[in-house]
């Protein structure tokens, strides 16, 4: 399997070289050449798979560069029980008839980032010593990002990572989670802006190619093919929980901000996976809700984005989507280039064409938007009817979710994090905090360590060169 850019490089490359680099050389993002497809035998087979068993299946389909064994090893090392709470992994939560909750938080720092970040840390712990080499991450992060690559990360040989967030943008937990860490290797730079200009900076640095060699920069982004390709596991795993038989169809309910999350239950349904709709949940930020609905993207300024009870979420420019829009395009590198570079830089925006706009429905996504009256109702309305608590993110999903219920699909909710990251939402909307897990009582009076710095590319270039 071999890996090529979106924007036009065919290049190919092994997955072991994309693993430890952000963008593609020419600005875009990589994707494998084609899509496995899966049929009924093999999915068949991995059925009764536990959840390690099915990630190395799956993650065999795209790397071919590590020894089976060694993958395996991998997979079997990284989902476990002791670290993800329960031998499911991902276990289903039913909600009303036809919905579920599929249980995506239990990892280290109770987001569903963990079930990505966890792996990517001993890919590279594994690569780098394959190597003999080291790595220095950069990252942006608007919540969770940054403190599952940091926790994942923390410890391990030849990483250091330079996480940049927006000061004062994050929730308290979220914070401390990551501004407690202690480790030599963690270095956190909270960044005078929104997070779209942590994310612009992050850019920035990747495509300068000659300061990214020198000081080896790469990405745990979500546009770090290997982050997304592992998020693929639990769209097959959800879904052999909710199903009997392989001719069943199933609909995914994805709170979205940078379209990583939804875009890997993209990648399964083009692998084959049963999949009937894909449902976008934005927030009030709702640039990808208005593209699906109009087949305009328009990237919003960092004064038109909204601070919302729903952070994460909190983004007007969703770096994974373009990894879509190529495939919509018939895996068009040049027009896509041309929407993604030329246009959006210019106008700040592209429109679709009418027959690239039709194109979508095939794709079997539909989207919509949720607003804080919604998340609070969402949230009382769990807790009232069924005794279970969910975060502002996965309110927005289930909100979301009810307007597309279609009858005899099961409708799975991927939860975003657990509601104790959002204490104060929380509180708001049912009078009470949410328990604190025992080992965390203490997290947020914890001394804490980082780093003010402003939304400057050069400011961050120096930093990162005199800390590597």
């Amino acid at each position: 399997m071999k890996y090529l850019s979106t924007r036009g490089d065919q290049t190919p490359r092994s997955f072991s070289e994309i693993l430890l680099e952000g963008l593609a050389p020419d600005g875009g993002l990589y994707l494998p050449e084609h899509y496995p497809k899966v049929d009924d035998a093999a999915l068949s087979r991995w059925r009764g798979l536990s959840y390690a068993e099915l990630a190395f299946e799956i993650l065999s389909l795209y790397i071919d560069d590590i020894p089976a064994a060694d993958l395996k090893a991998l997979a079997a090392k990284t989902y476990t029980a002791a670290v993800f709470g329960t031998e499911a992994i991902v276990p289903l939560r039913a909600l009303e008839p036809g919905v579920q909750l599929e249980a995506l938080s239990n990892g280290p720092t109770l987001a569903f980032k963990d079930m990505a970040m966890q792996l990517l840390g001993n890919l590279f712990e594994y690569e780098l010593g394959r190597r003999g080499e080291t790595l220095n991450i950069l990252g942006a992060t608007s919540g969770d990002t940054g403190s599952a690559a940091e926790h994942a990360m923390r410890g391990k040989k030849g990483v250091s990572v330079f996480m940049l967030s927006p000061y004062g943008r994050m929730s308290p937990f979220q914070q401390a989670q990551m501004f407690s860490l202690q480790d030599e290797n963690i270095h956190n730079l909270s960044v005078e802006g929104v997070f779209d200009d942590c994310q612009d900076i992050v850019k920035a640095v990747s495509n300068d190619l000659a300061f990214k060699r020198k000081w080896r920069i790469g990405t745990v982004n979500s546009i770090n093919w290997a982050r997304l390709l592992a998020q693929v596991v639990y769209y097959f795993a959800g879904y052999f929980q909710a199903t009997k038989t392989n001719a069943e169809k199933v609909s995914f309910a994805v709170p979205s901000g940078n379209f990583g999350n939804v875009c890997a239950g993209h990648v399964a349904r083009m692998m084959g996976l049963p999949i009937a709709q894909l449902v976008v949940a934005t927030n009030e930020n709702d640039v990808l809700d208005e593209f699906f609905r109009t087949g305009t993207y328009r990237v919003r300024g960092s004064a038109e984005t909204f601070e919302t009870s729903s952070p994460s979420m909190d983004i007007s420019k969703a770096s994974n989507f373009e990894r879509f829009v190529f495939d919509l395009l018939g895996r068009d590198g040049a027009r896509t280039c041309e929407l993604f570079g030329a246009t959006l830089q210019r106008d700040g925006a592209f429109t679709l064409s009418a027959d690239e706009k039709a194109r979508i429905a095939g794709f079997g996504f539909v989207s919509g938007s949720s607003t804080h009256a919604d998340r609070l109702a969402a949230i009382r309305d769990t807790d009232a009817r069924f005794g279970v608590v969910i975060d502002t993110h996965t309110a927005d999903g289930l909100k979301v979710a009810r307007e597309h219920l279609q009858q005899g699909v099961p409708m799975l909710v991927l939860e975003t994090a657990l509601p104790v990251k959002f204490a104060d939402t929380i509180e708001e909307a049912l009078g009470r905090r949410p328990a604190l897990p025992a080992a965390l009582a203490d997290l947020e009076s914890r001394p804490k360590r980082f780093t003010v710095v402003k939304a400057d590319v050069d400011v961050i270039k120096a930093f990162v060169e005199a800390h590597a």
